[in-house]
């Protein structure tokens, strides 16, 4: 039987809100575009996490270097973490005209034998899915000699972009992993973290407060997570989609199949992993669990605010243009209004339909929801007379030309900024983002320039 997913329906996604009122489908793909990443880069940020499997991309050599590192997903697994090892076919000309499945099953005997992984993903992607490479049989084959789970992941980049990819990857843990394995023991306060893929530390900036309440993360799809949790993660009590919407395919099935059932949050700034932290005990519904969160909650509220203190007066009366992606379009914005500075306009070209309705919300009617950040974020910094731009690397340039402080809070950022640590972390980058003169100076002209 195929595990190829069916992607119109994907596409027409029950569990998103708008999608009966509106005629075009969810996360369509507009032909021809490729901006913003294609469906194999979105199922492989799904799933690359896991350090215990070893990521296989059947395809050309450009298609691994593409993708290749593109966030810093923490894990503290104790033996070789194989995010840190490329794998690939190479597809060639000469594999397209004979097919590459025989070069498919050398490559997996090679990672069995010199990698020994707990399971192995093959991405098909734009060119081993148009030759038709049968990837399932493939894995099929392996999975019965090497006695590990092969999980083939149908996300060749033209089905759509990286929403799109997202989704394919949680369908791929859904048909090969999950469900497959018996926890050793389970509890009352059993929850899976979908969505969350620990980048850089995220999650640990808030699981231990987790632990402190007797709340077990049962799996993770996929931050720091193991390949034996997730094929247990049908015994969990709750499904914790950490902002990233576009696995909700993935929950709504498994509250289906499983009878599992789901909440939406974000771990970013102090309301919201006040709200998140609450939420969740509410939904497991134990009484004494709840007054003990809420205890939790006013005494990291506290310790917050103290610490916070000296950075309120160098962010008042600021204002910032966040140019950034997804969840991240409210969820960093709810961050920067818990510093005191008020967002005026965020990016939200690559945002779902439920994320743009959230970042309406924080942001309010005056705030902009930029669709074409590149050409309005440069305008809006002089029309409302923004102090910070807040976006990945590239709008750096932008920054420096209109001579305003700018902080990286992209994927490739290199410092946590989720949860009551986080913000802190957030506060002293932001901090010495404004006090730097570097900014000022670089958009200055030269002494003998008129």
């Amino acid at each position: 039987m195929s595990t190829k997913p069916k992607i119109k329906e994907l596409l027409n996604e029950t569990g998103c809100a708008h999608n009966t009122s509106k005629k075009i489908a969810c996360n369509a793909p507009t032909p021809g575009a490729t901006t913003g990443g294609c469906a194999f880069e979105g199922a492989q940020i799904s799933l690359f996490p896991y350090a215990d499997a070893a990521h296989l991309v059947h395809g050309p050599m450009t298609c691994i270097a593409s993708s290749w590192e593109t966030r810093a997903t923490k894990t503290r697994w104790a033996g070789r973490d194989l995010t840190q090892m490329g794998f690939t076919t190479d597809i060639s000309l000469n594999d397209v005209v004979f097919s590459g499945e025989e070069k498919l099953t050398k490559a997996i005997d090679y990672i069995m034998e010199n990698y020994s992984p707990e399971a192995v993903f093959v991405y098909s992607t734009c060119v081993t899915a148009m030759i038709g490479d049968d990837i399932d049989l493939i894995c099929k084959q392996a999975a019965e000699k090497h006695k590990v789970p092969m999980v083939p992941v149908h996300a060749p980049g033209f089905v759509g972009g990286k929403n799109l990819g997202s989704r394919l990857g949680g369908e791929a843990a859904l048909r090969n992993l999950i469900g497959t394995k018996e926890p050793e023991k389970t509890t009352p306060f059993d929850i899976n973290l979908i969505g969350e893929y620990n980048v850089t530390g995220d999650m640990w900036q808030y699981s231990h407060l987790l632990d402190e309440l007797g709340i077990r993360v049962l799996s993770t799809l996929s931050g720091d997570g193991r390949v034996a949790d997730i094929r247990t993660a049908h015994r969990a009590k709750l499904n914790v989609i950490v902002c990233a919407k576009s696995l909700i395919s993935l929950t709504r099935k498994m509250e289906e199949r499983f009878g599992i059932p789901s909440i939406s949050l974000s771990f970013y700034g102090k309301r919201d992993t006040s709200n998140s932290l609450l939420q969740i005990a509410k939904a497991l519904g134990d009484a004494d669990l709840i007054a003990r969160t809420e205890a939790v909650i006013a005494r990291e509220e506290a310790k917050l605010e103290a610490k916070l203190k000296p950075y309120m007066q160098v962010f008042a009366g600021k204002k910032a243009v966040l140019n950034t992606g997804g969840n991240k379009s409210w969820a960093i914005a709810s961050a920067l209004q818990d510093l005191g500075i008020e967002v005026v306009a965020t990016a939200v070209k690559k945002a779902t339909e439920t994320d743009r309705e959230k970042a309406r919300e924080y942001l309010g009617e005056d705030g902009v929801l930029m669709m074409n950040p590149g050409a309005e974020q440069a305008k809006l910094i002089d029309e409302r007379g923004a102090h910070l731009l807040l976006a990945g690397g590239r709008s750096l340039y932008t920054a420096i030309k209109k001579g305003i402080a700018f902080a990286d809070v992209n994927q490739e950022k290199k410092k946590s900024y989720g949860a009551y640590d986080g913000l802190l972390n957030l506060a002293e980058d932001l901090k010495n983002a404004l006090e730097n003169p570097a900014f000022k100076l670089v958009a200055r002209r030269a002494p003998w320039e008129k």
